[in-house]
């Protein structure tokens, strides 16, 4: 019963982030909400019909269940978040090392998101 709860917190948790993203261009959605809904798969079916069948939060939830697709627009803020997040790196001057480290990983998170089919 306590891991339960403790998975019904990180869900709603996740979902509040993902809300928040909705107002915030920087903050990921869609994450968030996959996050949420895997959750609520196995913990609370209810949960998990409401997240799908939310007129708002739904849709993306639901395109990447049936075509493991992004929408255009979360492609676009994704890719932005992470060249700003690079940008900045570059200007904190962490070292050549972690630089690199962080461009790699940023890079092979953005080719992902860009390959994958637009809802």
């Amino acid at each position: 019963m306590t891991m339960r709860i403790l998975l019904l917190t990180i869900a709603w948790t996740s979902i509040a982030f993902g809300v928040v993203g909705v107002f915030l261009p920087l903050v990921p959605t869609t994450p968030f909400l996959l996050l949420s809904a895997a959750i609520f798969a196995r913990v609370s079916p209810t949960f998990e019909s409401w997240l799908v069948d939310h007129p708002a939060l739904g849709p993306s939830v639901r395109a990447w269940r049936d075509r493991r697709a992004i929408n255009q627009s979360a492609k676009i803020s994704a890719v932005v978040a992470m060249t700003c997040s690079l940008c900045v790196l570059v200007w904190l001057d962490p070292g050549p090392l972690p630089l690199a480290i962080v461009a790699a990983v940023l890079s092979a998170c953005a080719a992902f998101v860009i390959t994958r089919p637009s809802a």
